[in-house]
């Protein structure tokens, strides 16, 4: 089982009463419980998110500035930043912009509360021509390890290599790579905007009007 409670909620708890119900208590918390409480049976962890963790900055608005058709790779890499993190709300999660952190791999940090907990994800968003580096998603994954997090997304204007898509899949769950391709899409069906990804060159089974 998974429970947090807070201090003043707990202490009202009566623990030597002898009629106690164990299992009223839990319920009256917002406990999740296995169906078979006495098998070994996982189920999703509450997880109370602690900005603390993180150094966020205050955020600025970028899709307002956005026309329909403007070019990713000529935004102001921060506007780009921001952009992608006004996306994740739209895709409803709370977001927190991070100070400049170009040392440890991380951008933002989004939030998805639900039934089964808070989900945190660490974010880095990469606005570039290249293909990104297998590096940098090693900088994301070790971020999420410092940081706690749930897991992270990796989100860019071009695209990943091999090396990249094997580290992500190794990793399970716990790394999500968004390539231009994805990013345009996401961008259309959930802010309405339709951009443009001038790339000079495009990676291999890319067709020449996916990014245009």
């Amino acid at each position: 089982m998974s429970v947090v409670a807070r201090r003043e909620d707990f202490a009202e708890l009566v623990l030597d009463e002898p009629t106690l119900d164990p299992q009223l208590c839990l319920r009256a918390l917002g406990a999740v419980v296995s169906q078979h409480p006495h098998d070994l049976e996982p189920v999703p962890p509450i997880i109370e998110f602690d900005p603390q963790r993180f150094k966020l900055a205050r955020d600025v608005g970028a899709v307002a500035g956005l026309d329909s058709r403007t070019d990713l790779l000529t935004m102001d890499p921060y506007a780009f930043e921001q952009l992608v993190q006004e996306l994740l709300e739209a895709m409803g999660y709370e977001t927190w912009r991070t100070q400049n952190s170009r040392d440890d791999g991380l951008d933002a940090v989004t939030v998805k509360r639900d039934g089964g907990g808070v989900t945190v994800v660490a974010v880095q968003a990469k606005r570039t021509k290249n293909a990104v580096p297998v590096e940098t998603v090693r900088a994301l994954l070790g971020a999420v390890d410092l940081t706690n997090a749930s897991r992270g997304v990796l989100v860019t204007t071009s695209w990943f290599g091999k090396a990249s898509y094997d580290t992500a899949a190794g990793k399970g769950e716990r790394l999500h790579l968004v390539d231009g391709r994805e990013l345009r899409s996401l961008l259309l069906e959930y802010l309405g905007v339709d951009a443009l990804i001038g790339l000079p060159k495009l990676p291999r089974g890319w067709q020449s009007n996916t990014a245009n």
